[in-house]
């Protein structure tokens, strides 16, 4: 017996709900990723890994519940989720994390504090449905293998993995020219950019993925403990803009400046927003753009 009919219903809307997350981490796939990252547990490139994973697990243990196959499968491997994520959560609020854990995506704003309550309260649900059967279908190891073969061909294909794209389309947008005379010539000329080991961001503020950049520079700036002080984000925007950038990204506060001439640093970006620019001693060692961010490059030049 497959189960009585509130048995059923709450199997299929616990079901839905793994649907649902994983659909929404897609969607926000890009900070999800930051998220995985900013525990510093894996590398950039082996968290894209890691949040499409868990992406891939989500819809997997979703549609088995949804379509009542492989039932013990399904229930055990659910419920250890959960009792990952909470024991990651447990671990967040440990170290005095307040920030969101994506479990939606960018949807629904959860601290770690509550989404343990809310991973409390699903594994409770999955209590009743434990004994259920499963269903007795002869394909039902095909409809799984069908399953997670389309959830990996699709999470794979609607958002790549940066470190899968990035070497063969090498983001190079900066007129080092342009650059270089903006470095000395006022109001930069004060902030001596063209000595030593220097970090420079230029972003504009209502840019997303300047957003997004920022947070993963200052993350490897603490993880690789580069001084603070050598990193400089240069923003186009207002004073107001600059406030609810920090604020969004979650980024260190750095030294920055507002750079008055918006049209002279968008030449130097090829109107192309974010740049991330790595000097010595004026000579630009490296430039990024969001998705081509190269850890091992970062690290190495970090490193003193």
């Amino acid at each position: 017996m497959d189960g009585s009919f509130p048995q059923l219903a709450l199997k299929v809307l616990l079901g839905l709900l793994f649907i649902v997350s994983a659909v929404l981490k897609i969607v926000g796939l890009d900070n999800f990723e930051i998220y995985v990252y900013s525990y510093h547990f894996f590398s950039l490139n082996f968290s894209f890994l890691v949040a499409r994973a868990a992406i891939i697990l989500e819809l997997i243990f979703g549609f088995g519940l949804v379509f009542n196959i492989l039932h013990k499968l399904m229930w055990w491997g659910s419920v250890t989720m959960l009792l990952g994520y909470t024991l990651l959560l447990i671990y967040a609020f440990a170290i005095g994390r307040t920030d969101s854990c994506h479990c939606f995506g960018d949807v629904l704003q959860l601290d770690p504090k509550k989404k343990k309550k809310k991973n409390g309260v699903l594994i409770l649900l999955f209590l009743p449905i434990y004994r259920m059967e499963n269903r007795k279908t002869r394909f039902r190891w095909l409809i799984l293998c069908l399953v997670v073969m389309a959830s990996i061909i699709a999470v794979f294909i609607i958002s790549p993995p940066d470190s899968f794209t990035s070497n063969s389309n090498p983001e190079q947008n900066l007129n080092v020219e342009l650059f270089n005379d903006a470095m000395t010539d006022a109001p930069l000329d004060s902030l001596d950019l063209m000595e030593g080991k220097q970090v420079v961001g230029l972003f504009s503020t209502g840019c997303e993925y300047c957003r997004m950049a920022a947070r993963k520079l200052s993350l490897m700036q603490q993880f690789y403990g580069f001084p603070a002080e050598r990193v400089t984000y240069i923003f186009m925007g207002s004073d107001e803009g600059v406030a609810r950038f920090y604020e969004l990204s979650e980024s260190v506060r750095y030294r920055d400046v507002l750079y008055l001439d918006a049209v002279r640093l968008l030449k130097c970006v090829n109107g192309n927003f974010p740049v991330i620019v790595l000097m010595d001693n004026g000579e630009v060692i490296h430039e990024y753009g969001f998705r081509n961010m190269q850890e091992d490059e970062i690290k190495a030049f970090m490193a003193f």
